[in-house]
């Protein structure tokens, strides 16, 4: 299954289903008016996310046809009655049009570095010390607070370049969203964008590295994990644009990765309390070059297959 938040003029947020021919079935309601509330009602009720989310369904479409805009109890159902696709929501978001949402909003987004090989020996080529191949080769994993809901942004919003920074890249990544005690319950696409430059100066410097507003993009869909067959083995491409211009297109398979998933989460976890509904991303392993740095109007896309494509133009804050 795949789910979608997204907004309706003077309606507000909606939850919906993306269908194989990406037609969008709203399923809000009051009970799960977001992606996070659907997964923690499930998981409260003990019921799979699909039985929950067939009964809503039901209920939706037992209301009676209304029209855009919208109010009260009315709103549910709206996206199907307006015969809304995934296509006409990927757009520029405007309060006045309907348009994607971040797939859920994460209570907290954690990052994992240095998990793929070509990650480390870029960053040590960088660095006096050998600190990023140590932390690929070592028992224990690098891992970071990333951002909050007022830092992270979804599908065409604008990600950000630090005022302080020359050299801000992005790093394409695929993220998994953590449910009751640890368990994975679907994945998404994130863009953990970074100031390198500002990390290469100290590594101590790598929370404002990492941490600013518009440093985090989501999206544009969150799929479930019976929709993906192996998480080890998806091919991820990114491609950055500068006007008409391609300036990078890279590719990797996520089965180079050094790392899995309940061994990142398990250190994760340790003595540290995390919340439903948390987001981790999982690592780079297409590595812009240092001389391609973000420039305010790039547009970053970053696309797995079945996972839709995270389009995120650049703003220098």
């Amino acid at each position: 299954m795949k789910l979608i938040q997204f907004h309706l003029p003077q309606v507000g947020k909606r939850v919906g289903i993306v269908t194989r021919d990406a037609d969008v079935i709203d399923v809000t309601s009051k009970e799960s008016p977001g992606v996070l509330e659907v997964l923690a009602l499930a998981y409260q009720e003990g019921i799979s996310l699909g039985v929950l989310l067939a009964d809503i369904q039901e209920q939706v479409s037992s209301t009676a046809p209304i029209q855009i805009p919208l109010s009260g109890e009315d709103e549910r159902g709206a996206a199907n009655k307006a015969g809304l696709t995934l296509q006409d929501l990927d757009v520029t978001p405007d309060a006045n049009v309907p348009h994607l949402l971040a797939p859920i909003d994460a209570p907290e987004v954690w990052g994992c570095g240095v998990t793929y090989k070509r990650s480390a020996d870029m960053r040590d080529d960088d660095s006096e010390q050998d600190i990023y191949s140590r932390v690929y080769h070592a028992a224990r994993p690098e891992i970071f607070f990333k951002a909050t809901p007022a830092r992270c942004v979804g599908p065409n919003g604008f990600i950000g370049i630090r005022s302080d920074s020359s050299l801000t890249a992005t790093e394409p990544e695929l993220a998994y969203v953590l449910g009751g005690d640890g368990e994975i319950v679907g994945y998404t696409l994130c863009n953990d964008v970074s100031a390198w430059d500002i990390e290469r100066d100290n590594p101590l410097y790598l929370p404002q590295s990492k941490i600013f507003y518009g440093c985090c993009a989501l999206g544009p869909m969150f799929v479930t994990t019976s929709e993906v067959d192996n998480p080890y083995d998806l091919d991820m491409r990114c491609t950055v644009r500068r006007g008409e211009d391609v300036i990078y297109a890279g590719e990797v398979n996520t089965s180079q990765m050094n790392w899995k998933f309940e061994q990142l989460t398990e250190f994760l976890m340790r003595d540290n309390p995390i919340p439903f509904g948390t987001v981790v991303s999982t690592g780079t392993g297409i590595i812009v070059p240092n001389d391609l740095p973000l420039a305010a109007g790039d547009v970053v896309e970053i696309e797995i297959d079945g996972f839709g494509t995270l389009s995120n133009p650049v703003k220098q804050l």
